[in-house]
């Protein structure tokens, strides 16, 4: 597992969840690790921590910069960043709809944006979005975020085929309901806890949550010169969810 030794990474929202879970399995592979965070927490020798808001264009640009003169340039971007909204397309006011979309779409446009000047010179130039099972199958109660995962799914393709002439590969991972400190807080706003997250483990066909360390794999794999061949794909994390329809229990 040193496929990624002599590369950079940069991980947007590394500081938790997902995104701590790819910054480990992204240096476990010998890469480097640039971390774009409100809270990112202490780097390394092998990491670099940067406290930085991603709605905000100039703090992107100069977190990009100081992680790429840093480590003398970035040949990946995970754009992992983002938040959840909860409810029916009745429950959200505007500036609500416009504060996830600019998290959750606008923020990946301004982070490729700021490293694709390093990405076009590097021989192993890859993105990788975090997209959702949302952007897939229609989940009651997530309306908004779904309208938000299913334009970073639409992006990535777009991406892809815009930049596949610079030898850059675009792809994105759908991960279904996944067991991180955000989903614990989701949880913790029912009315049953323990019922609630039944019912998230009984939705997906293997019958449990995702762990955050299998979507770092995947997003390692898509990252990779294992995927040198893959762009303007969207894999599946998701326990079966997006392509089965299993028959109801007996």
């Amino acid at each position: 597992m040193t496929e990624l030794t002599g590369l950079v990474a940069m991980v947007t929202g590394g500081g938790s969840g997902i995104g701590a879970a790819c910054v480990a399995a992204l240096r476990a592979r010998g890469a480097r690790v640039g971390i774009l965070d409100l809270a990112p927490g202490a780097g390394d020798d092998g990491v670099r921590a940067v406290a930085c808001d991603v709605s905000d264009d100039a703090a992107v640009r100069a977190g990009v910069d100081r992680i790429a003169t840093g480590f003398g340039g970035i040949d990946i971007l995970v754009n992992n960043a983002g938040i959840s909204a909860v409810g029916t397309v009745e429950a959200n006011d505007d500036a609500e709809w416009a504060r996830v979309l600019d998290v959750n779409v606008v923020a990946v446009v301004r982070t490729s944006r700021a490293v694709l000047p390093h990405l076009r010179r590097s021989s192993a130039g890859a993105i990788v979005n975090v997209s959702s099972i949302a952007a897939w199958a229609g989940i009651p109660n997530r309306a908004l975020y779904s309208a938000s995962k299913g334009a970073v799914h639409a992006l990535t393709l777009a991406m892809a085929a815009d930049l596949v002439a610079d030898g850059i590969r675009v792809n994105c991972v759908c991960p279904g309901t996944v067991d991180t400190p955000w989903v614990a807080r989701l949880l913790a706003g029912t009315p049953d806890p323990t019922a609630e997250r039944q019912r998230l483990r009984a939705r997906q066909p293997m019958g449990r949550l995702v762990t955050a360390e299998e979507v770092a794999d995947a997003v390692c794999y898509l990252a990779g010169p294992h995927a040198g061949a893959t762009t303007g794909t969207a894999l599946a994390v998701d326990g079966g969810m997006h392509g089965l329809r299993l028959p109801p229990p007996p």
